[in-house]
């Protein structure tokens, strides 16, 4: 670990100088790709720099224990369990910056949302969600934009997908896909009664056309008008974009815009980054024994979560986390939950890395 760091710091030093260099000050491209170097490699420097410090202060303590003096002794020994301490959680710390990083982790998301089973009641607690997640983003900083909807008449929706753009979004919330339940007594229930009902969610990496190649002969584009809740028609033109990847199967559709450019602009992000999750998700089904004990498998059928309002619980059964503040939780207070499931998933990885060396 140690000899890995050392390089680490040594490309930390390399950088720094090349970006003060005039030539790649001049090359935009080359400049923000060392920037971007640079700014990952920090963390991991500074702390690799607080350990060094800390080691160097222990030896110091330990020359210590020797001195003549007994209370300049009995300080010292005091002093090395406080920098035992600290030694081993910055030893900790440094094994979890120099995990291999997912290359999806910097970047912005497509946030899929659909009804499941329940009806009404699913389809208003995607828009539930939406605006939890919507509340979440705002709170960090991020951007919100919806690609996609499917209104319903009563406020809900049976789908709607949205980009978020920000820094380290994918990060955050790639742990959210999988079947979210809610239990609770629905407006339309007049008895009373506490029904279930579920979302799906998928959390898609945003992707560039570099990443995906789609060949425009392999697509079939259908444009017609837009229509609102219950199948109305909203305009006469015809603005709203279907595309069909037919190798694939995949179908999207996009009405959100009046211009059917921004239409078709918007459904070929969306569907690159299926046919991205869909090749993703083939080649992590050949790495499923690698893949055992990790938080979720990004099955979309996996119950990863339980909102029951009655009793004011939010439950995530990967890791057994349950809150008692549903009410926070619904306006966008997740934070707690989002970093359980990252601290969660890099002690497996740990694990894993421990096992196999």
């Amino acid at each position: 670990m140690f000899h890995k760091l050392e390089q680490v710091e040594d490309r930390y030093a390399e950088v720094g100088n090349n970006l003060s260099d005039p030539k790649v000050i001049s090359n935009q491209a080359e400049f923000q790709k060392l920037s971007k170097e640079y700014s990952d490699l920090t963390d991991i420097v500074e702390a690799y720099r607080a350990y060094k410090k800390i080691l160097s202060e222990i030896e110091d303590n330990k020359g210590l224990l020797n001195d003549a003096d007994e209370e300049l002794r009995d300080m010292a020994k005091v002093e090395l369990l406080r920098l035992s301490e600290e030694k081993e959680a910055l030893e900790k710390g440094l094994k979890i910056l120099l995990l291999p990083k997912d290359p999806n982790d910097d970047k912005n998301i497509l946030l899929e949302i659909r009804a499941g089973t329940g009806g009404d009641e699913a389809a208003l607690f995607v828009a539930d969600l939406f605006r939890m997640y919507s509340r979440y983003a705002e709170r960090q900083g991020w951007k919100v934009d919806i690609m996609s909807e499917s209104p319903t008449g009563i406020g809900g929706f049976k789908e709607i997908v949205s980009l978020i753009e920000g820094k380290g979004v994918y990060s955050k919330l790639k742990f959210e896909g999988g079947v979210h339940r809610v239990q609770r007594v629905p407006k339309t229930e007049t008895q009373g009664r506490i029904h279930t009902s579920a979302v799906t969610i998928a959390v898609l990496p945003e992707v560039e056309e570099v990443d995906v190649q789609v060949n425009a002969n392999d697509l079939r584009i259908d444009t017609f008008c837009s229509s609102g809740p219950g199948g109305q028609s909203v305009n006469t033109t015809y603005s709203a974009i279907r595309i069909t990847h037919m190798p694939s199967g995949l179908v999207v559709s996009c009405q959100d815009e009046k211009s059917q450019t921004k239409n078709k602009a918007k459904a070929l992000k969306v569907l690159r980054a299926r046919l991205y999750d869909k090749m993703m998700l083939e080649q992590q089904n050949e790495l499923s024994k690698t893949r055992k004990g990790m938080v979720g498998t990004g099955d979309r059928s996996e119950r990863i979560r339980t909102y029951n309002f009655p009793q004011g619980r939010m439950t995530d059964h990967r890791i057994n986390l349950t809150l008692y503040r549903l009410d926070t939780v619904m306006e966008g207070d997740i934070e707690e939950v989002v970093d359980s499931l990252i601290t969660h998933y890099q002690a497996e990885v740990l694990k894993s890395e421990e096992t196999i060396h």
